[in-house]
């Protein structure tokens, strides 16, 4: 089995994939922990699993301060050295960006995953702590796209900046117009986020349509499924994108 690892600045996402498909997968928060807390709780989810053999590593970090910790307790609890997303990796994508090295690894990802199912030109939208949008021209460059404010910390900010208001759970409120505090915050959040996840979508859709090419967009990261499924710009939904796009980069880097 191999074993990727997407780190993210909220939360670390763990799967055992076989092939493209994801055997088993675990979220955990992205704290701080010591080589030998790592290792245990690796070998605790993989036995949880019931996963007893992994032949392979590969990470992806938005959080360098983790990196150290994560891989020297992969050598040490796996024996197994693990590959990390970044420069020098063979992806099969240019980047088109004035600076290629400030692209996070995660963004790179996805859209080496995207590239395998749909045909270029596409939007990537990654519901994450931030919401990523990543654009991929007809001819398979990575270009650039946009970030926003992720949905949670939208929720956050209303209840840190605000006196008077609640921290509410993020949900699709039953209508638009709400009737108490809970249910108006929900729907601000809820269908304020659909407008700018479909403005921004559409606007990256236009730039990329030259000569009347179809721009796909696919949906991926935590809120993909509530928000992304409600979203009319917004062609297909896949929580496992980035998971399947680390396993294509190993099978693309192993020798």
């Amino acid at each position: 089995m191999l074993l990727v690892i997407d780190v993210g600045n909220t939360n670390i996402v763990l799967g055992v994939m076989e092939g493209l498909e994801v055997r088993d997968k675990w979220r955990v928060s992205t704290d701080h922990r010591t080589t030998d807390e790592f290792g245990l709780l690796l070998k605790q989810l993989l036995g949880v699993g019931g996963i007893e053999h992994i032949y392979g590593v590969i990470v992806s970090c938005v959080v360098p301060s983790t990196l150290y910790s994560i891989k020297k307790a992969c050598r040490r609890y796996l024996n197994e050295d693990a590959l990390v997303v970044g420069t020098g990796i063979r992806t099969g994508i240019r980047i088109r960006t004035d600076n290629p090295r400030e692209v996070g690894a995660d963004r790179i990802v996805n859209a080496v995953a995207a590239k395998e199912k749909i045909e270029p030109p596409f939007v990537v939208v990654d519901f994450g702590t931030a919401t990523t949008f990543d654009c991929v021209d007809h001819k398979g460059n990575y270009v650039g796209g946009a970030i926003a404010p992720g949905l949670q910390i939208g929720a956050e900010a209303l209840f840190s900046k605000t006196s008077q208001l609640p921290n509410v759970q993020v949900t699709r409120p039953a209508k638009a117009i709400g009737t108490n505090t809970v249910d108006c915050i929900q729907s601000g959040l809820f269908f304020g986020y659909m407008g700018l996840v479909d403005n921004l979508a559409r606007v990256c859709k236009s730039e990329l349509s030259g000569a009347g090419r179809r721009v796909s967009c696919i949906a991926t990261g935590g809120f993909s499924a509530l928000i992304g499924g409600s979203c009319t710009e917004i062609d297909e939904v896949d929580e496992h994108l980035t998971l399947r796009g680390l396993a294509i980069l190993w099978e693309k880097n192993r020798d």
